[in-house]
């Protein structure tokens, strides 16, 4: 199989679904990645800006995403 731009865009959707399906309470928080609450004016560390990464991306790409993963279903379908 080689590696070509239509898997690089496949394993990007792959990695974005990922993202948007992780649950902050069901699953972050058991390994401890909830939501913390930090101090005024202290900078963010690597985990809230990870968190915040998740949020974001979560936020923004939830209803591109459907569109999306229905194309490349579509196209899974009827190229193979």
């Amino acid at each position: 199989m080689a590696l070509g731009l239509y898997s690089l865009i496949e394993a990007v959707l792959l990695c974005l679904n990922a993202v948007c399906v992780l649950h902050e309470e069901r699953f972050l928080a058991k390994i401890g990645w909830g939501s913390d609450q930090r101090g005024f004016g202290e900078q963010p560390g690597m985990k809230t800006q990870a968190l915040n990464l998740i949020r974001s991306i979560r936020t923004v790409m939830r209803i591109p995403l459907i569109g999306i993963n229905i194309v490349v279903i579509a196209l899974k379908l009827v190229f193979g």
